[in-house]
């Protein structure tokens, strides 16, 4: 399998995050050229700011590595993160805690992202395999198309007095 089509399965889930009211981000965690992880934003539907796609990767893969006996700190090493956005700084955190091998990622988050806003491997002193630019022009026409309905679960702007 190559990295395409990684990045068509994060693409896959960032469609249906969207059908779902989401922020369209997909992400997929590959370990041993396999997909032992995939998910889109679950932010809105579970009202729990945490759930970006990569922490619902996250769980999965904990859950991966308790079936098939795997330790974590093994594990996470070894895995490639190929999702449609560059993480935000909460994700690229936690993403560069759990010592993953690397990040491929689409278009840039000029707003949160966990490299271009505040450079998170620098700043934690650790470098992180980080490669940008994958589909992202397609990853970019996904988040306009968000951003120009409603977000259903944002909060009711308060009229200035």
């Amino acid at each position: 399998m190559t990295v395409d089509h990684f990045m068509s399965v994060a693409f896959e889930e960032a469609r249906s995050a969207l059908a779902e009211g989401e922020v369209p981000v997909g992400c997929v965690f590959v370990y041993k050229n396999a997909i032992i992880a995939k998910a889109g934003n679950q932010v809105n539907a579970t009202k729990n700011a945490t759930r970006h796609a990569e922490f619902v990767c996250i769980d999965q893969a904990l859950c991966y590595f308790s079936s098939h006996n795997l330790k974590s700190d093994e594990v996470f090493p070894q895995i490639t993160v190929v999702v449609t956005v560059e993480p935000c700084i909460m994700c690229l955190a936690a993403l560069h805690n759990l010592k993953v091998k690397e990040i491929i990622y689409g278009c840039a988050n000029d707003r949160f992202g966990g490299k271009s806003v505040v450079d998170v491997p620098q700043v934690l002193g650790q470098p992180l395999e980080m490669k940008a630019g994958l589909r992202a022009e397609e990853a970019m026409d996904l988040l306009k198309q968000f951003y120009k309905g409603q977000n259903p679960s944002a909060p009711v702007a308060k009229s200035k007095r």
